[in-house]
């Protein structure tokens, strides 16, 4: 088994709150984990028809039969199941008694902050970051082929093939998932409207052109990219607003949790492809938004990432909020150092009053520039903290 780095932030979590929640997209290694780290608490599926009509139909009974505490997979399947839970977690002093997972976030948070709030831990499992695949390897792994394959733990265990995964994943998610969380009479138009956002990875949101091309009012758009949102298919990265005196975009930009989906909805199979695609600096930017994200999720912290792009043109790729520094990041796939790179990092750094700001590449090359430019290859980002 893989380590994974939340591991032990889920495990600090347990021995501090009554229970813990995890939530993450389907198949990112969820149950393995839990399984894992609590191996001596009964493991309840709520995805299997007669374990959720029992804990539907007589939720107290179901809970009596678990007063040591368990592990209730897929448990947005059961709300019912909540307010009980509330009722044992306050008669309780005792930590870490339930581990409640949910591949959909916005039921479970929908449920947690009416009945739970204050009583379980959140935490996000994202699928595999490059970090915990390649932590023995000194060299970066191939980008392409990473970008390619994704990071999903079943294309790698049991390896299933990324051209044979994804589109039964998609089928799965849009014929299980979507109906969950919304009644969408035309999944194929919902189909549609996902491939159509894969095309815009790394863009801007823009919902009315969305709208058009997909056949659908902005509203529905509007909900639908919740539907994504909620259920971990797409991360909008937000704007940062600390104005500068300029005026700002404001529309979030598009990114999937997962590079590989976004290479199967494009029809993208082969590294020669990919490496004469239009999208390819999208997606290799999206590989690098995913990996910070993960190194924040994993960590059990909030996520502080941003861009930040202006009227004229200017624009930051990620913009990291510590609170009291800004720290700029500029991401471009070649392989070789172009002074290009440095353009939009020295006006920010100017504009903010910010020293220090950093470039990921592809290429293999570290500088660190006078001018507090610091040059580093994509995984040696992933490894190190910045």
């Amino acid at each position: 088994m893989i380590e994974r780095f939340a591991a032990s932030k889920i495990t600090q979590l347990a021995r501090s709150f009554k229970s813990v929640a995890i939530t993450g997209p389907r198949q990112s290694g969820k149950t393995t984990l839990v399984k894992s780290l609590f191996p001596d608490k009964p493991y309840l599926s709520l995805e299997n028809p007669d374990v959720r009509r029992f804990a539907q139909e007589d939720p107290r009974g179901f809970l009596g039969r678990y007063e040591q505490g368990a592990i209730f997979d897929e448990v947005q399947r059961t709300p019912e199941l909540f307010s009980y839970l509330q009722e044992i977690l306050d008669n309780s002093t005792e930590t870490g008694r339930f581990i409640l997972t949910g591949s959909n976030n916005f039921l479970l948070q929908q449920n947690i902050s009416q009945t739970l709030a204050g009583r379980v831990a959140i935490i996000n499992l994202l699928p595999f970051s490059t970090a915990e695949l390649f932590h023995d390897q000194q060299s970066a792994p191939n980008e392409n082929e990473q970008i390619l394959k994704g990071l999903y733990p079943p294309i790698y265990d049991p390896g299933i093939p990324p051209e044979d995964w994804f589109p039964n994943y998609l089928r799965t998610y849009i014929d299980r998932d979507v109906r969950q969380i919304k009644n969408i009479t035309d999944l194929i138009v919902f189909e549609r409207f996902i491939r159509l956002l894969a095309g815009r990875t790394g863009h801007e949101l823009n919902l009315t052109s969305l709208a058009v091309d997909t056949g659908v009012d902005t509203k529905t758009v509007q909900s639908w990219i919740g539907i994504l949102e909620s259920s971990f298919i797409i991360y909008l990265l937000r704007p940062h607003f600390k104005n500068f005196n300029k005026t700002l975009i404001k529309r979030p930009k598009i990114y999937f949790y997962d590079t590989g989906l976004v290479c199967s909805l494009l029809g993208i199979s082969t590294e020669e492809q990919l490496a004469l695609h239009p999208l390819r600096g999208s997606l290799f930017e999206c590989l690098v938004v995913t990996e910070l994200l993960k190194k924040r999720t994993n960590a059990g912290k909030p996520v502080n990432l941003y861009y930040w792009r202006d009227k004229t043109g200017h624009e930051i790729d990620v913009v990291i909020d510590n609170g009291v520094t800004l720290l700029p990041l500029e991401i471009k796939a070649g392989k070789t150092i172009n002074g290009e790179f440095f353009k939009n990092l020295l006006y920010w750094n100017k504009l903010s009053g910010e020293k220090k700001a950093y470039i990921i590449y592809a290429g293999d090359q570290e500088e660190q520039r006078s001018n507090g430019v610091n040059v580093i290859n994509w995984f040696e980002m992933v490894k190190r903290e910045i």
